[in-house]
């Protein structure tokens, strides 16, 4: 079957009013694999693109090789047109092969192929409603198990650290869904969601190294990463990063309540975790925060120079604590 090169699916605003959704499927040559246009809204453009991107995830096939265009006939209303999107953009790509369809639905995880709910208050009888009573998840487009049951999360914290009074843990969730077929290249199959380039590149190759010293990680994973706030400097986050990737993998093992973690590194592929700035203010934050059940782990260049009794507070608060020179093998 030719995959076609434009596909359209239609939603209503809440005015009764239709809008539609234009996917155009061209040559990548180059460019993002995903991209909206949105008049007069580029922060709305640029959200509906996340939407699509975390929509592909629970996809066992890739295939990037193409750019898919999202275009809308007028301005949107509301979170109530995702669905249209993440439908327009499979119609495009031969995922699926639905017909004159008028869909309404947003969610909160697409990530995990799930729809939340609508917001349509006028639709008529043969519409695509989003939710509990209508479509509930993205595996029910061609009769499929919920998708999501194939999705592993993992979830990590570490300290956000810039000398203010709302210092805190930020957290790092890495979700992944098995690939199947040929295994292509690792920075195609991880996305992040709300970063920016930079960031982007950053998570990809720390995630590809890791995998790398990981010795069967690499090229069997699609991957979406979220960050409980995108705006923060620095790198200490990527060990948090790592062992989040490892958990949801199965190559880690899962303390009994939160991981709390600080460290970057140079040299992922090779498993070692270097040294970050801020040990003092980082290792208040860290006992502050710990609970019961918590594992925190540091670098080991910080292991002689840790604040006097900082092991034994962490202890008595039920938590615990390790200097790690590499991540583990299991």
């Amino acid at each position: 079957m030719n995959v076609p090169q434009q596909a359209a699916c239609r939603t209503r605003l809440p005015d009764g009013t239709l809008l539609t959704v234009t996917a155009t499927r061209r040559e990548r040559a180059g460019r993002a694999d995903v991209k909206c246009t949105v008049p007069g809204d580029a922060a709305l453009a640029e959200r509906l693109q996340q939407v699509v991107r975390l929509a592909r995830h629970t996809e066992a096939k890739i295939d990037s090789r193409d750019q898919v265009v999202l275009s809308v006939d007028r301005l949107p209303v509301g979170r109530d047109c995702e669905l249209a999107f993440v439908l327009a953009d499979r119609l495009v790509r031969g995922v699926w092969h639905g017909r004159d369809v008028v869909a309404n639905g947003w969610s909160d995880a697409w990530q995990l192929g799930r729809v939340d709910g609508h917001d349509a208050p006028n639709a008529s009888p043969d519409a695509l409603l989003g939710g509990p009573d209508g479509l509930s998840h993205l595996g029910q487009l061609d009769g499929h198990p919920d998708p999501g049951a194939r999705v592993s999360s993992a979830r990590a914290w570490f300290p956000l650290h810039s000398g203010g009074d709302g210092d805190g843990l930020g957290w790092v969730e890495v979700s992944v869904h098995p690939l199947e077929g040929e295994r292509i290249e690792e920075e195609q199959t991880i996305a992040v969601a709300g970063a920016d380039a930079a960031r982007q590149l950053a998570v990809r190759q720390a995630l590809a190294g890791a995998r790398h010293f990981d010795g069967r990680g690499l090229g069997r994973w699609r991957t979406t990463v979220r960050f409980s706030d995108a705006a923060f400097a620095g790198r200490s986050y990527e060990l948090a990063l790592v062992l989040a990737d490892r958990i949801a993998r199965g190559r880690e093992f899962i303390p009994r309540a939160r991981l709390l973690a600080t460290g970057c590194s140079d040299s992922w592929h090779a498993g070692r975790v270097d040294t970050v700035d801020g040990l003092a203010p980082k290792c208040a934050l860290l006992l502050r925060e710990a609970g019961p059940g918590d594992r925190i782990l540091l670098p080991h260049a910080w292991r002689d120079a840790l604040p006097a009794g900082f092991a034994d507070d962490v202890r008595a608060r039920g938590a615990s604590v390790a200097c790690v020179e590499r991540i583990g093998i299991i």
